[in-house]
């Protein structure tokens, strides 16, 4: 069906329908995002025990930790194309089986080669959720409550990592790996539900030609907008696109929001946000902490006041704008850095110096996610045009999980070799690179549409200058 022959605007919903809707998208994106947090968090409490059940080496532990990560990089990798070719809602439809079977296998493995490969595959199914969650999310809602929707993807991340902490805590009196590993088996299989009843967004359906269907489903979740001007608008944009390859990315005039995405991907995770994930046992350990409060209740603690960072952010990321959050977030990232530096740099912690070093680790996490971690998704989802959206998410996120195999993989040699304080001031220098890259490049897009955005990239960098309006 062309664009001339769009069919009539249906009825519009009753403003409490249009809510409703909206709020599902949200709600399931969430619920994705809780089981996400809790899979890769929950290997640092099961570690401590399978790794007594299998008997592995050190190389062996490191290689569960890090073949996640490896699977989530070739997850990313394809997760764009999947979402283009089968759709947004069926990509994360088989990310929920995926994660089902996959975490189910995982709890039941026989030996620790079973439970890389099982361990590979979830990687994989959550490297395709990192592309197709946002993606769902932000061509779902409206464009005034985009940025807070798409945050709280990372609110619930935030959340399934906390929750998993306390999880292990609760199960380590018995040393219950299987029960860590396995129990997120239960929401991904009630996820399904709404998965089911849900439609796929009105972008997927235009860029698959099936306009009658994408204004139905544009005035069902956007009252904001006229549906059938929009989904003229997105057509628009699609037809003035040459195709969604990652060739596509390389040149004019998107090849400045490729560097944006790839840089801002990359340094996410340079910056070390997962040492803590992966490692705090071993980092409170060099502050002098001993005993369970330092392997679960410590990171606890840490990924709460992340959580309540990220609220924040989705509280203020619809008003005060994206960079504001981003660039204040990176900075106090270095800040943290710095006194982490200069807390290990005195050598045998004890006292104060310990709590000093506590607070810095619970302010850095907190501050990367209000920064870093609530805006990657918001700028993996708005920085391209529908054509080349999922692509464009897939290579930001691919840049990111590779930082984050570097870091899972180096990070403990690193620590060992040169001593915490010269890698925490590594780390620092990364920020304060990552602050100046984030000053330059990101672009504000508080409040526009996903295909108005496109217009920036157009322009060089630039918002284009409203035309003069003409005297009567």
């Amino acid at each position: 069906m062309s664009m001339a022959t769009l069919p009539a605007t249906p009825p519009p919903p009753s403003s409490r329908t249009s809510h409703r809707t909206g709020r599902m998208f949200a709600l399931t994106g969430a619920v994705v995002g809780v089981i996400y947090g809790y899979d890769t968090g929950s290997i640092s409490g099961a570690l401590v025990f399978l790794s007594k059940d299998f008997h592995l080496t050190a190389a062996e532990k490191g290689l569960v930790n890090s073949i996640l990560v490896f699977g989530s990089l070739v997850g990313a990798l394809i997760g764009g194309k999947l979402a283009d070719a089968l759709g947004r809602r069926t990509a994360m439809l088989i990310v929920a089986v995926s994660y089902a079977v996959f975490v189910a296998l995982s709890a039941l493995a026989p030996n620790v080669v079973v439970l890389d490969a099982v361990r590979f595959l979830l990687g994989v199914a959550i490297g395709i959720s990192i592309v197709a969650a946002p993606l769902y999310i932000a061509e779902s809602v409206p464009a005034r409550i985009r940025g807070a929707s798409v945050a709280a993807y990372q609110v619930a991340t935030v959340a399934g990592i906390a929750l998993t902490y306390f999880v292990n805590w609760g199960l380590s009196g018995g040393g219950h790996w299987r029960w860590m590993l396995g129990l997120s088996a239960i929401p991904a299989t009630l996820v399904l539900i709404p998965l089911l009843r849900l439609p796929d967004t009105p972008r997927w359906y235009v860029l698959k030609g099936r306009t009658d269907r994408a204004v139905e489903v544009m005035a069902m979740t956007d009252p904001d907008v006229d549906p059938r001007a929009e989904v003229a608008a997105v057509g628009a944009a699609l037809a003035a696109e040459g195709g969604g390859s990652a060739r596509s990315l390389l040149h004019k005039p998107y090849a400045r929001a490729t560097l944006f995405v790839v840089g801002l991907g990359f340094f996410c995770q340079i910056t070390g946000i997962n040492a803590v994930t992966y490692y705090s046992p071993q980092i409170f350990q060099e502050m002098g902490f001993t005993g369970d409060g330092q392997n679960f209740l410590l990171p606890a603690f840490v990924e709460l006041a992340s959580l309540a960072a990220t609220v924040l952010a989705i509280l203020i990321i619809d008003r005060i704008g994206r960079r504001l959050v981003l660039l204040s977030g990176i900075g106090t990232v270095v800040v943290m850095l710095a006194v982490l530096t200069t807390v290990f740099a005195m050598g045998e912690l004890h006292g104060t110096a310990t709590w000093v070093g506590f607070g810095a680790v619970l302010l850095f996490t907190a501050a990367f996610n209000f920064g870093f971690g609530s805006l990657i998704w918001v700028y993996a989802s708005e920085a391209f045009p529908a054509q080349l959206r999922s692509t464009g998410a897939s290579v930001m996120l691919s840049a990111d999980l590779v930082a984050n195999l570097l870091i899972a993989q180096f990070f403990p040699s690193l620590m060992a070799w040169v001593g915490a304080a010269w890698t925490f001031g590594g780390l620092a220098v990364l920020a304060l690179g990552a602050l100046g890259f984030a000053f330059v490049t990101a672009p504000e897009t508080k409040g526009r549409q996903l295909e108005e955005i496109q217009g920036y990239w157009l322009n060089g960098g630039r918002w284009p200058t409203p035309a003069p309006e003409t005297a009567p």
